[in-house]
């Protein structure tokens, strides 16, 4: 795999940023209107596990082999292109409203998406120092997560049917270009360097790689099948846009925790903590009788899944030097990929019941609580503390 150096005078993450930000609305308003327009579309709802997973089939494909296109033409014009990419891959799906061109949109897409996703993380993460690097995953995370709530609050206003939900989505990626064309320096230098060797991939930490698949197996299903969930159930189908975004603000929300406990506790006790929570918000989900239980069921779902991810990826780069920090980061991004693209397959398995999807989250959160649990005891040397990660 490619790595790439940068100084970090000539790395300046507001374009970035900004181009981030209007993506993520985008994207997040997206993943919930392509299941829930289908109907519109006389296209058969059996169809949305299929778009979900082809889309991270996409994802898993462009992240082995965007970072040399990044290396070839620099971070600001590989976002343009990446971004340009995607408003053709949703254009196309309005236009051609047929499931074969939708399958073959969606995974354009997820190469799309997957090259967003290195120039952002390899643009953010390309500083000297893991106290900068931590300070821009953090805001990189709260972008993402920030700006795919706003994103689910546009199913109430502009609705599901018709081209118009579609067309918002082409603004909002237009308005994302305009921040790397407008602004055209503090992109990082980057030099291509030798390959990691496959010894070292080996000796990269298990519960980091699995922590990311297990991220992919809980967030591909949570965005491609938990909309139609939602809007399924009677009392909760008037709030469907909101209880989504109700999820991913609490993604959002615990970005800043999971920094704070991160240096504090063992990252294999942390991942197995929230897991245990997001097991108990399955049960919240299941057995509540009230709203606002409903909420912060949701909300807390929310913060457990998407904790996952970033504590993962900073434990897999916890011993890393800076020049093979971006090669670690796409390896955790091909796990999550993988987990992404198996979740919404094997979450459809359980569709004969009426709460299915509650069930394979809840028994994906229960195993990967087990797993780390178990990981964190052999971490502790015995008569000595823990130690961090």
């Amino acid at each position: 795999m490619i790595e790439f150096v940068a100084t970090s005078k000539s790395n300046n993450p507001l374009a970035p940023v900004i181009g981030l930000s209007f993506f993520a609305i985008a994207s997040g308003f997206l993943m919930s209107l392509i299941p829930l327009s289908l109907s519109a579309f006389k296209l058969d709802v059996d169809l949305a596990p299929w778009l979900a997973s082809v889309f991270y089939f996409g994802l898993l494909i462009g992240a082995t082999c965007i970072e040399r296109i990044v290396v070839k033409i620099g971070h600001r014009f590989a976002f343009i292109l990446f971004l340009s990419l995607l408003i053709l891959s949703v254009l196309a799906q309005l236009v051609m409203p047929k499931a074969g061109v939708w399958l073959m949109a969606r995974f354009v897409a997820g190469m799309a998406v997957a090259g967003v996703f290195v120039v952002v993380e390899s643009w953010l993460l390309m500083t000297n120092t893991p106290k900068a690097r931590a300070k821009r995953l953090g805001l990189y995370m709260t972008s993402l997560y920030g700006g795919s709530a706003v994103g689910q609050l546009a199913i109430a206003p502009l609705g599901t049917v018709g081209a118009v939900p579609y067309l918002f989505v082409v603004g909002l990626l237009l308005l994302a270009i305009l921040a790397p064309l407008l602004i055209t320096s503090g992109q990082p230098d980057s030099q291509e360097l030798q390959k990691l060797p496959l010894k070292e991939i080996k000796t990269l930490s298990r519960p980091a790689i699995l922590g990311c698949l297990a991220s992919g197996l809980l967030l591909g299903p949570i965005y491609g099948l938990m909309p139609v969930y939602i809007a399924a159930q009677s009392e909760q189908a008037q709030y469907t846009g909101l209880l989504m975004a109700i999820i991913i603000l609490g993604g959002m929300l615990v970005q800043p925790l999971v920094s704070y406990l991160s240096t504090r506790m063992g990252k294999n006790l942390l991942m197995a903590m929230f897991c245990f929570l997001g097991a108990a918000s399955v049960l919240g989900i299941l057995q509540t009788t009230s709203f606002s239980g409903l909420v912060v069921s949701y909300l807390v779902l929310g913060a457990a899944s998407f904790a996952l991810y970033p504590i993962a990826i900073t434990l897999a780069c916890d011993s890393l030097p800076m020049a093979k920090i971006v090669s670690a980061t796409e390896i955790m991004l091909l796990s999550y990929s993988l987990g992404s693209v198996l979740g919404p397959m094997l979450a459809a398995n359980f569709s004969d019941a009426s709460d299915g999807i509650l069930l394979y989250l809840g028994g994906c959160l229960a195993t990967t609580c087990i797993y780390m649990l178990i990981k964190s005891m052999k971490d502790i040397p015995t008569g000595s503390t823990p130690v961090a990660g």
